[in-house]
Order: structure tokens, then C-alpha cells, then sequence
């Protein structure tokens, strides 16, 4: 099997609510698709969306790195050579892991199906489905306890909340948040950077004196805190996830000998795809840490991509792959499909994409 054909694509998806975080508001999904054609006529797909705010790409960069550096060294190459071609999109430039992610997928995508088997039981096959949570973005208290009591409603059992964009509103939306949906749902709080470490410390011991059963706290502190990370980690018992301070592999090092964290937020679009991302987890198990695979606000693509690699590695415990729920509709035949908080891979090889559903 070799690759014949590249085409890249572009599409642009409404959401369902405006996502909002401590770092951005959002009211489309936006992304680059990758599609590899083999010669035998098999179809590997992958995605990226643009977040400035944490990976620095944009639609243009994607584009551009993809086209220019990424696609030319893949033309006419064999898939038996899956390491030689994942090693190549890994070092072809610095840095941009959102172009390399989307290579890297659709890469695995057509791998897979050569060996006519789903991605993840190549990778290890540790399960068929997964559960994950959903998203309640950062608003008033009231309009959270809302949205938060909707996404009971429609059968989703874990719930991840955004804060960090008003220390003080914050204890507020949690309290809303956890009297509406009562004490047996599983809630993790993602600050996306936007506390300093004393108050990172302060309210998240109000939460533990308050009984609030918060599950973990997602990057309280700057990305490039880890003193601060630490420094919040050795004086609460509540887990904390470091996210955006960790991408590569030498991340993940650094923050485990630190002992920044309790836990590791894996996310293609940061790693630069599976390749990288199985080092990650791999690194994290021989320190004793469990990961989480998070996501961007992403399609069924990544998403799907992101769900094998859940699917494969029994140290990945926890899954925040919910991006696809959040849009106002589905442009992705086949992938990863959701019955509430259940998510199933099926049985397709690859990925398991079908094809794509472009607008009228």
C-alpha cells in the first residue's frame, strides 16, 4: 500500500452554544481535514482545529505546514514503513503539533486498515468503549447549573467544568453547579490557567472543607508555572492534571520528576499526534501516573483518532472526548458514536470513517 493521492480540506461547523473558557469564546468548530488516498483505494483521514491561545496554530499555519512541509515527503510512500513515515512528520519542522496531528491520524488511519483490524486493537486493544464527560462552559452560576442539569438529562453521568475566568464567581458556579445535580455525578473543574497559585490553593481547599467531591482540577496555574503547579499540587488533596504545561515527551519528564502533578492530560493536537502521545502515556505509566485524553474543540475526526488511542492503553483512566457533542450537527460518517456518556468505537477497520457530509 502506498499513497497516492492528498487532499486537504477545510470546513467550519456551528455549535450548539457559544464554548467558553477562561482563555477564549468560541461559536464554530473550525478545522483542516487531511484525506490520504492508497493506491488500493483506501481513504485515511485526520483533522485539526486552530487554538491559538494554547498551541499558537491558526487555520493559515495548518494549512501552510501541512501543505509545504508535511504532505511532500509523504507522496508515493509505502505504509509498511509506518515508523519511518511518523518519525518524518514528527522532525519535519518545530513545534505546529496541529499540522502534525492531523498527519499523524490519518497516517494511523490507513496503517490500520491495511492490517484490517481497528486502530485500537493494533495499538493494544485494552477496550471497545469508553465513557466520557462534557463540557459546561463558564457563564453566570444559574445559566451553569442549567446547562449542567441539560447534560444529566440527555444521559451524561461526568460533567467538566470551566472556571478561572472570575476567582471570586468561581466557588459560586461550583456550589450552583453541585446542589442542581446532586452529589453522585462526577464533576472536574478546569481552570485553563487562569488562577494564581495562592488562589488556586484557597479555593480549592474551600471545595474540599465544602464537601464539593470535585474529582480533579485542570491546570489551575500559566502553562509555564511548574513551580507553581508543584507548589499547588503538595498542599491540597484534590488531584490536579497538568494540560497545557504538557505537550511532549520532555514535558511530561520534567513535570513528573518535579512532581508537578498527579495526573497527565494527554491531547493530540498538543503531542503532534499518536505517535508522540503513546510515549507520553508510556512515560507517565513507568512513574506511576495515569493520563486523561482530553481534546480541542474538534470534530468526529480527532476525536475518533483520540478514542482509539483511549481505547488501546488501560493507563489512559480518564476520557474528555465530548468536543462532537457540542456541535449543532455531525458532518462525519462513521467514527466514534455517543449514547450519552458512553462512547463505542464499532468495528470498522481504521478509524473507521466512512466519509465526510460537506453542506449545501
Amino acid at each position: 500500500m502506498k499513497i497516492k493521492q492528498i487532499e486537504l480540506l477545510k470546513q467550519s461547523t456551528p455549535l450548539k452554544k457559544p464554548f467558553k473558557t477562561a482563555l477564549r469564546t468560541a461559536y464554530t468548530a473550525d478545522e483542516i481535514i487531511v484525506r490520504l488516498t492508497a493506491d488500493t483505494g483506501e481513504v485515511g483521514y485526520g483533522a485539526a482545529p486552530p487554538t491559538a491561545v494554547i498551541t499558537g496554530d491558526t487555520l493559515e499555519s495548518i494549512s501552510h505546514n501541512i501543505e509545504d512541509f508535511l504532505l511532500p515527503r509523504l507522496v508515493n510512500q509505502d505504509m509498511d514503513e509506518l515508523e519511518s513515515l511518523l518519525h518524518t512528520v514528527s522532525s519535519a519542522l518545530v513545534n505546529n503539533t496541529s499540522a502534525k496531528a492531523a498527519v499523524d491520524m490519518a497516517l494511523y488511519d490507513l496503517w490500520a486498515q491495511k492490517h484490517n483490524a481497528p486502530l485500537y486493537q493494533l495499538l493494544g486493544g485494552a477496550r471497545s468503549t469508553l465513557e466520557t464527560d462534557i463540557t459546561i462552559s463558564v457563564n453566570a452560576p444559574e445559566e451553569m447549573a442549567d446547562d449542567a442539569a441539560n447534560a444529566i438529562d440527555q444521559g451524561i453521568c461526568m460533567l467538566k467544568i470551566k472556571v478561572g475566568n472570575d476567582v471570586h464567581l468561581d466557588l459560586e458556579r461550583v456550589k450552583a453547579v453541585r446542589e442542581r445535580v446532586g452529589k453522585n455525578v462526577l464533576i472536574r473543574l478546569d481552570a485553563n490557567q487562569g488562577w494564581n497559585r495562592k488562589e488556586a490553593v484557597r479555593i480549592i481547599r474551600q471545595m474540599e472543607d465544602m464537601d464539593l467531591r470535585i474529582e480533579l482540577v485542570e491546570q489551575p496555574v500559566k502553562a509555564h508555572d511548574l513551580e507553581g503547579l508543584k507548589w499547588i499540587t503538595d498542599r491540597v488533596d484534590t488531584p490536579i492534571l497538568a494540560d497545557e504545561s504538557m505537550f511532549s515527551p520532555r514535558d511530561a519528564l520534567k513535570i513528573l520528576e518535579m512532581r508537578a502533578a498527579d495526573l497527565i492530560n494527554i491531547k493530540l493536537m498538543k503531542s503532534g499526534g499518536i505517535y508522540q502521545a503513546l510515549k507520553i502515556n508510556a512515560i507517565a505509566e513507568s512513574y506511576g501516573v495515569e493520563c486523561m485524553i482530553g481534546c480541542m474543540l474538534e470534530s468526529s475526526i480527532g476525536i475518533t483518532a483520540a478514542a482509539h488511542l483511549a481505547a488501546a492503553k488501560k493507563n489512559i483512566t480518564r476520557v474528555d472526548l465530548d468536543s462532537a457533542l457540542l456541535l449543532a450537527e455531525n458532518r462525519v460518517v462513521g467514527g466514534v458514536q455517543y449514547n450519552g456518556s458512553e462512547m463505542t468505537l464499532g468495528k470498522g477497520n481504521g478509524l473507521g470513517i466512512e466519509g465526510l457530509i460537506f453542506p449545501e
